[in-house]
């Protein structure tokens, strides 16, 4: 490898973490952040230290994938023990953080009583002084509104959490990213810099520019250890896939769960980004195959499995434009998408439902999201409308159809559809396997399975189609990918409800001629 020609090697893992943990949405923003590490991952590693091998145990059998097991062998309990340590001295802000925001709610639910709020402010913990405001809504309950761009700020939001570990895919499922922190081991290389750091663009950058190991090795401050292990990760020959471009038409890629890639000559736009490191295993797209150059990346939604900061971490330096739904401003289980994403380093819009970005040969609008979040009050979700090349296409995501009427209003907003994209996981998680953490009072079990993160179903999706007056409709994989598993953790069998109801959504559009399929691996349409 020539020190001045260097690409980074197309099978390269990259995992961002917040205090060894797998970093995601709601263990980045900073209030959301201290609320998972007080109330779940503190506890999570208090009790594997009861009991490491019963955690091993369970982490590796089937029945309890996706559960929260910390699957780290025993013989490594006494660094678990280490790491738990510093985030008690070191984090011991985040951790009253937490603890006052829950106080607080409790103090709001016992003494907002219909009355004047204001007797209510010397009550609050002193650690949210400046962060909150109290107010009711029009049923005359009141709640605590976060003003969340303040915790962004130096003091609440500690970058100093944040560390980059790098490695590369070697065919093995990585432990769950929920439940089990990252720690060194070998063949890793542990980057104790924030995520915005400017030597992460210049590293990713190098996937479709040449770069060098010695300026790779100045851009990430490494010392001559890092360096040697940096090496591992570079050759000399770029391995971009020589049709990720086209000159012609337009035509829309599926790269594995909900991520597509729609193009003409004049625009590319990625969906949910959430794409595979090559393993030499054919079948998928890669990162490879990406556009050197995105014009908009669109985000449904904040969940852990659409926006994906290991792959978008990645495409810093390459996009235009990452376009988020808007928040609902203050809502602790609702953080700003714009916020998370900026903080990393990346150009953000917001939409609202129906807002509109025109690009040369189309538009992309964004359209209402129902459902698939357990009942809570989450407004930061969005499927998008996009008109390409004289087509029409709806990025469905996981919308469920449980009011067919919302689908036939956007059909009368942006007009019929040509080709409908959704999800059909009709039965998903129970709402505190998600949510636990940031729910102040207690739930009952029977009210938390109640609540599930479940989209569609045959008769429901089949509804969002008729109402959409799609002419072809094709259904995600739904985490059905054996390379997505770290982060979905999904064991379907021929039998599982969930395939079985897409079974009979595709006989349904059969039977009324609409073109359908259930995607996996990769597929391609042109026109």
């Amino acid at each position: 490898m020539s020190g001045d020609q260097s690409f980074i090697r197309p099978n390269l893992i990259v995992e961002p973490l917040v205090d060894r943990f797998y970093a995601w949405l709601y263990t980045v923003a900073p209030i959301q952040g201290a609320m998972n590490l007080n109330f779940l991952q503190v506890p999570l590693l208090e009790s594997y230290l009861q009991s490491p091998q019963a955690h091993v145990l369970a982490s590796t059998n089937p029945e309890l994938r996706g559960g929260y097991f910390v699957g780290i062998e025993e013989s490594r309990k006494d660094e678990v023990k280490a790491l738990l340590d510093s985030i008690r001295r070191d984090r011991a802000d985040m951790l009253k953080l937490a603890q006052a925001v829950a106080d607080a709610e409790d103090s709001v639910r016992q003494g907002a009583t219909g009355f004047d709020l204001t007797p209510l402010y010397p009550k609050l913990p002193p650690e949210l002084a400046g962060l909150v405001e109290v107010a009711y809504d029009t049923s005359n309950q009141a709640s605590v509104h976060f003003l969340e761009p303040l915790a962004y700020q130096p003091g609440t939001h500690d970058v100093g959490r944040q560390s980059v570990q790098l490695s590369l895919e070697d065919g093995i499922e990585r432990p769950f990213i929920l439940s089990t922190p990252r720690l060194p081991k070998e063949g890793t290389l542990d980057l104790a810099i924030p995520f915005n750091h400017p030597g992460l663009k210049e590293l990713f950058l190098a996937r479709i520019r040449p770069s060098g190991l010695d300026q790779l090795s100045e851009a990430l401050e490494l010392d001559a250890a890092g360096r040697a292990q940096l090496a591992g990760f570079l050759t000399d020959s770029p391995s971009l896939s020589p049709d990720r471009h086209i000159d012609a038409g337009a035509r829309v890629r599926y790269f594995g769960h909900a991520c597509l890639v729609l193009q003409t000559p004049e625009v590319a736009i990625v969906t949910d980004p959430f794409i595979s490191a090559e393993s030499g295993a054919a079948g998928r797209y890669t990162l490879d195959d990406l556009p050197d150059h995105i014009d908009y990346v669109l985000i449904t939604h904040g969940h852990q499995d659409h926006i994906v900061l290991e792959t978008l971490m990645q495409l810093r330096g390459r996009v235009g434009t990452v376009v988020v739904p808007r928040c609902s401003r203050g809502n602790l289980v609702d953080p700003s998408l714009r916020l998370y994403l900026e903080s990393i380093g990346l150009p953000v819009i917001e939409v609202d439902d129906f807002d509109e970005l025109k690009f040369p040969g189309g538009r992309i609008v964004a359209t209402p999201f129902l459902g698939e979040h357990a009942d809570l009050d989450i407004r930061a979700k969005s499927t998008y409308f996009v008109d390409l090349g004289g087509r029409s296409l709806w990025l469905g995501a996981d919308s469920s159809g449980i009011e067919p009427a919302l689908y036939r209003r956007i059909r009368a907003h942006v007009g019929k559809i040509d080709i409908a994209y959704l999800g059909m996981e009709c039965d998903g998680a129970p709402l505190t396997w998600l949510y636990q953490a940031l729910l102040t009072q207690p739930i009952t079990k029977r009210m938390s399975d109640s609540r599930k993160l479940s989209g569609s179903n045959a008769a429901q999706a089949g509804d969002i189609v008729d109402e959409l007056g799609a002419s072809e409709a094709y259904i995600y994989a739904m985490g059905e990918e054996h390379w997505l598993g770290h982060v979905m953790a999904t064991s379907y069998n021929d039998d599982s409800y969930q395939l079985k109801q897409v079974e009979e959504f595709l006989a349904k559009c059969a039977d009324k001629g609409i073109k359908a399929g259930h995607l996996f691996g990769q597929q391609e349409w042109r026109w």
